[in-house]
């Protein structure tokens, strides 16, 4: 197989979870123009329709769907239609996620299990559902978005958001544990650990300590439009074939910095 092919998504089918907008929009990008069919789901539908709009004129195969990812029947629908309007399920992107921030003594219970619900349960409800047909099919790849601050402690003064790290944390456990689980089925799960973009939901922590992470950051820089694009494309094709449970971390520099 040549590098073209090793990289090529023609004739796949993903799903991107929450790919309406920020890193789910970036990572979809890159897998349309490395010509996968697309499918976006996330409970705003107006973000995904315009996204798969956009998408179809370039003569992308796209679909948009209404999804709460907590919500097991809506995810099933998702891999339903999913399957009956394209075919097959070859990559899930679980991208979906939220946070609250608040110190770690006060965080509210509900506020808490929201963001379990969104950023833990939900990776392991849409995994499950789409697991099934990998295995079934014998291939596949699922990528869960994990963050740096899933590996470890974080300054309060930089990140005080509790029930986010700790979810995350748990999103970089259940990747490796399902990726032992999935790998004779030739299913491979991996997570890619952000550092810090300026997407929306990041833009709280980065109006109240962007100056302090930059300083933190060895590339010295915050992460482009484009540089997820080839981490996520590298973990759903051929090219990561040998690659299980992997934790890919795309934070320039900032972890590698930390003593």
């Amino acid at each position: 197989m040549n590098l073209q092919d090793l990289f090529s998504l023609k004739g796949k089918t993903a799903i991107v979870t929450g790919g309406g907008r920020g890193l789910g929009q970036q990572i979809a990008t890159a897998y349309a123009e490395a010509g996968a069919n697309i499918v976006i789901c996330s409970r705003n539908l107006d973000a995904c329709q315009a996204f798969v709009d956009a998408l179809r004129k370039r003569g992308v195969r796209a679909l948009a769907f209404k999804c709460d990812v907590s919500n097991p029947e809506d995810i099933q629908y998702v891999v339903d239609e999913t399957v009956k309007e394209l075919g097959a399920i070859d990559i899930l992107v679980n991208n979906s996620g939220t946070s609250w921030g608040a110190p770690a003594l006060e965080m509210p219970a509900d506020k808490w299990d929201k963001v379990m619900d969104i950023n833990l349960k939900a990776v392991f409800l849409f995994s499950q559902a789409v697991g099934k047909i990998m295995k079934e099919q014998r291939s596949g790849k699922i990528i869960n978005i994990a963050s740096i601050a899933g590996l470890g402690g974080q300054d309060p003064l930089v990140m005080d958001a509790i029930g986010y790290t700790a979810s995350k944390g748990a999103v970089i456990a259940f990747t490796k544990d399902l990726a032992v689980k999935l790998a004779p089925y030739n299913v491979h799960v991996n997570a890619i650990a952000p550092g810090f973009f300026p997407t929306k939901m990041a833009k709280a922590i980065l109006d109240y300590s962007g100056k302090k992470i930059l300083e933190r950051t060895p590339a010295g820089r915050f992460g482009s439009d484009d540089d997820m694009k080839g981490p996520a494309l590298f973990l759903a094709s051929a090219a990561s074939d040998y690659v299980y449970g992997h934790v890919l971390v795309v934070d320039g520099g900032t972890t590698a910095g930390v003593q």
